[in-house]
This record gives C-alpha cells, structure tokens and sequence, in this order.
C-alpha cells in the first residue's frame, strides 16, 4: 500500500494520547486526516476534525480512503471489521499484541471485502513532501527526502536507519512501506515489492528483512524478474537457532527463515545483500550506474 496526499484519512482511536500525538504530527505534515471514531465521545471535534461513533457513521457524514488504528489489541478485529463494513479497502493496523485469531479473522474479512492491510505491529506508511500514516518520523528532513527509491521494512527502527543512510549518500524515497514484525501480516514483503515495482515513482527498492518465517525468500522468486535494482540487508545474522529476536516473526525454527536461507535466496536472485545498513548508498550508486 502507498499513501498519497490526495488520500482522505480516518483515525480509529483518534482522541487517546498516541492516537492524538500522531494525528497532530500527521496534520503537520500535509496528510489529509478528515475525522476520527470514537464511541464514548461521539458529537465532539478533536485535532479541529469531527469524532464519531463509528467508522460507518464518518463514512457516511465525512468520506474516507484509508483509515489508520489506534486501537488497543483486543478493539482492532472489531475496529477493523467496522473500516470494512463501511467500505474502507485501505487500513493500517498500527497496533503490536494483537491475538492471532484476531489477525487471521482480520485478514479474512479484508479478503471477502477486497480490502488491502498493513500491519499489525507496523510503523506505518511514508510518501516525503506528500503524507504519512502512522508514527514514523517523516517530518525529519535528514531522514526522509522525497526521491526514487522504495523502501520495504518489517522494523520500523531498521527502516529508519535505512532511510537515514540514504539520505545521507543523496538518495530520497518514494515511498516507504512498514510491513510490521508480527508472524501474520496482512501485506507480506512480496505484495509491497510488486507495488514498488509498478509504482512509476520508483527506480530501485531496498528490501529491510529479519530472520523468521519466509517472506524474504517468497519475495526473491519475484525479485529474480524485476527490471529495477533491488538491494536488501536481513537482521540477525548473528542470532542463536530457536531464538526469538525482536518482532514476534522474528523466530527461527530448523533451517527455515534463517539468515542464510534468506541470503542465499536474495543472492541467487541477483539481489545485493548488505552487511550492515550503511552500505546501502554505495549498493544503489552502483546498481544505478
């Protein structure tokens, strides 16, 4: 999923600390968050926006393209059942702790309405100079500069850290897509390398991977027939088998989703793997000339 600035944005948890905070620092930045739901408080404004009862109820009265979750763990299947229902086919679940059953109720619901999700347990979504959705830090100029590089991260930190480095060896980005570091996610690393890779905004994609579970490996079958440079660094290179690290993916269990099995995916897919973070301006330059 990529935000754009045109898109009109729903903000489910809008008037609790972090939901406030980050809707302030949204509005600051040029996204275009046009109300937010909250049942008890229903009738009032918050952040100069109208709050709501209802996801259903700000569809109706306001409109809205993607809506974003502040939402405590065991709200978001019922937040995110109520997004859908009202025809929301773009939600960004920022929430960490969710219940599997949750997530995997979540994630069928959003296929028999033809909805696309991000997350859980994501940072969010960043275009530079347009909007973002989430709590990543795109108001930072020496981290987030508009230009032609996708960014794909499970870790917000990491992803950071990459967009930092970028910046810093004169890159900018398209577009940065948080996954989200749970086992279960509703977009994988692969379904946001195809969109940079049909996204005309974007010449190259960084892909930021951790150990556990498969997704690096699935999105190297597609990397392998992409026309654009794909460079990638995988976290844990130095974890101990059977060890969960980090993000609740982050979990290795036999010789899948080791640091390894990815590289070797990664390579053999011409993909340039990265020993640390701040080779990733010297792999660009040279993968575009």
């Amino acid at each position: 999923m990529i935000v754009r600035g045109a898109d009109r944005v729903l903000v489910q948890g809008i008037t609790g600390k972090q939901g406030t905070h980050w809707t302030g620092r949204m509005q600051a930045y040029g996204t275009q968050v046009v109300a937010g739901v909250n049942p008890r408080k229903a009738g009032t404004e918050h952040c100069g926006v109208p709050v709501y009862a209802s996801a259903g109820e700000a569809m109706r009265e306001t409109g809205f393209d993607v809506s974003v979750l502040f939402i405590p763990p065991l709200g978001v299947r019922a937040a995110a059942q109520d997004a859908m229902e009202a025809g929301c086919a773009r939600l960004v679940v920022l929430t960490e702790h969710v219940p599997v059953q949750d997530v995997m109720e979540l994630l069928a619901m959003a296929r028999a309405n033809g909805a696309a999700v991000v997350g859980p347990n994501t940072a969010g979504l960043v275009t530079p100079a347009e909007c973002f959705v989430g709590f990543m830090p795109a108001f930072e100029a020496d981290v987030f500069r508009p230009g032609r590089v996708g960014v794909i991260s499970r870790s917000g930190s990491l992803g950071t850290l990459v967009c930092l480095n970028l910046v810093q060896a004169g890159f900018g980005q398209s577009a940065f897509i948080g996954i989200g570091g749970d086992p279960i996610v509703g977009t994988t690393t692969r379904d946001a390398l195809e969109m940079l890779d049909a996204d005309e905004r974007t010449d190259a994609v960084v892909v930021v991977g951790e150990i556990g579970g498969t997704m690096e490996e699935d999105a190297a079958e597609y990397a392998r027939a992409m026309s654009k440079p794909v460079v990638a660094f995988i976290a844990g290179a130095a974890s101990p088998p059977g060890k969960k690290m980090g993000h609740a993916g982050a979990i290795v269990m036999g010789d899948k989703g080791t640091y390894a099995s990815k590289r070797k995916a990664l390579e053999a897919a011409g993909v340039a793997v990265l020993a640390t973070p701040s080779e990733v301006g010297r792999a660009l330059h040279a993968a575009l000339g």
